[in-house]
């Protein structure tokens, strides 16, 4: 997922500044939460580990440009579901940057509009799974439904906030509508591919539940809220 060159430009970036700004508050605040509960050595463990994941997601996973923005398979329920709001945020924003400096530096205006279509539908995924996900219920033993409900919650925030910027940077005109909804109709594959690969890495996740490393994991892939 990412914003086209020249899609938004002048003045209309500083609303971008605006909307990142609130995306790294989120997750300056659920930083803060998950430094309370686990500790700060084991958010930057898990926010290395998310950074690498997202690089891999971005740069090696195959992505293809269609309509105003490039379709990925990006895994944001993955990050959450495995490492915690904080480290998946952290590692989102990160990866994104990283990929921006080194790689893809003409995306760097961009960078905004792409951390905060990415950030933003992920803290609107983590309030869904309060609701959706009952407390006594470990992420391990997630239903097909329950993951499905994520992946359309965090992927249907990226449809729905590149629509928005494209509207915002170019208008109603037919051509750019056309784009949007080419986007929107690739996009829609994911949402139904990654449900899947999230059960696939929580029952992997669960096969290896008695190895000590998996205290590096969220804590709620192995245990409850009571």
């Amino acid at each position: 997922m990412h914003i086209e060159p020249e899609l938004v430009t002048g003045a209309k970036l500083l609303l971008s500044y605006a909307t990142a700004t609130v995306s790294f508050g989120l997750i300056a605040r659920a930083s803060l939460q998950a430094i309370k509960q686990d500790g700060l050595n084991t958010l930057l463990i898990r926010s290395l580990m998310s950074v690498m994941a997202v690089f891999v997601f971005f740069e090696l996973f195959i992505h293809h440009p269609v309509g105003v923005s490039e379709v990925h398979l990006i895994l944001g329920s993955s990050l959450f579901l495995l490492l915690g709001p904080a480290a998946a945020g952290l590692g989102l924003a990160g990866g994104l940057l990283i990929q921006g400096a080194f790689f893809a530096p003409i995306d760097l205006p961009q960078y905004g509009m792409n951390v905060t279509t990415l950030i933003l539908p992920l803290f609107a995924m983590s309030e869904l799974a309060k609701r959706i996900i009952p407390r006594k219920t470990k992420y391990i033993d997630l239903s097909y439904s329950q993951t499905l409900k994520l992946s359309f919650a965090y992927q249907g925030g990226i449809i729905a906030w590149v629509a928005f910027w494209a509207v915002y940077g170019q208008g109603f005109e037919a051509s750019n509508l056309s784009s949007v909804a080419t986007f929107g109709a690739a996009y829609f594959s994911v949402i139904l591919l990654e449900p899947v690969v999230d059960l696939g890495l929580l029952a992997l996740a669960k096969t290896l539940s008695h190895f000590r490393f998996v205290t590096l994991f969220e804590k709620r892939l192995y245990s409850t809220q009571e």
